[in-house]
């Protein structure tokens, strides 16, 4: 077995020398990994004012969907209370037509009542003028619920006949000077307000020489 100079085995100190040559490559590893890692990350090629400008368009875009949000919410809002006073108005119409209905029916109760008193006085056998003073009331009684609804009645005979006012389901031969009047009243008409009701059904007189050299 060969020897150093101091006497130390020679294949020991090779042994020694390839421990200590011995390199530690796990930390050159991870080191080139991070090289690596640092390469690929790109490099931060934005102004600063560019960043700043990104920043308050996004507080921007922040804010507008706030206040999309909070405008919703009061349409949404609104909406409710729309509704709820449409529904209220329409309950308030709704009471107003009731109690105009009721009124106008109360009005024609004492219509029926003397209907009923000429009604039992026919049947009783009374007498004619007592009859008639029952259907006379009752006929002033109607008139008088329908003018407390609003309701008049259209002026007819005498009047120029009026197409728009009277039905014309008769005639009668004038003179010149009746030509296109109203003569007589079948029946009456009514309106309420400017709403017509129901036209007036007349006789019209209507021109004719032999009338008027008869009036002569």
């Amino acid at each position: 077995m060969a020897r150093d100079f101091f006497g130390r085995d020679h294949r020991n100190r090779r042994d020694d020398d390839a421990e200590i040559r011995v390199t530690d490559r796990r930390r050159i590893l991870l080191d080139d990994e991070a090289e690596v890692e640092r390469k690929d990350e790109p490099p931060n090629l934005k102004p600063s004012y560019i960043e700043e400008l990104e920043a308050r368009t996004q507080a921007a875009e922040q804010k507008v969907l706030e206040v999309q949000s909070r405008f919703e919410q009061l349409r949404k809002q609104l909406q409710t209370e729309t509704d709820a006073t449409r529904q209220r108005l329409n309950r308030a119409a709704d009471e107003r037509a009731l109690r105009d209905k009721a009124d106008f029916i109360a009005g024609l109760l004492p219509v029926l009542d003397n209907l009923q008193r000429a009604t039992e006085a026919a049947d009783t056998g009374g007498a004619p003028e007592v009859i008639a003073e029952g259907l006379r009331r009752t006929a002033a009684s109607f008139e008088s619920a329908l003018a407390a609804a609003g309701v008049e009645p259209i002026e007819a005979v005498g009047e120029p006949f009026d197409p728009e006012l009277h039905e014309a389901i008769e005639t009668s031969e004038v003179s010149a000077e009746d030509e296109g009047k109203v003569l007589s009243e079948h029946a009456r008409g009514y309106r309420i307000g400017e709403r017509l009701l129901r036209p007036a059904r007349v006789k019209v007189g209507r021109y004719s020489e032999k009338a008027s050299q008869a009036g002569e």
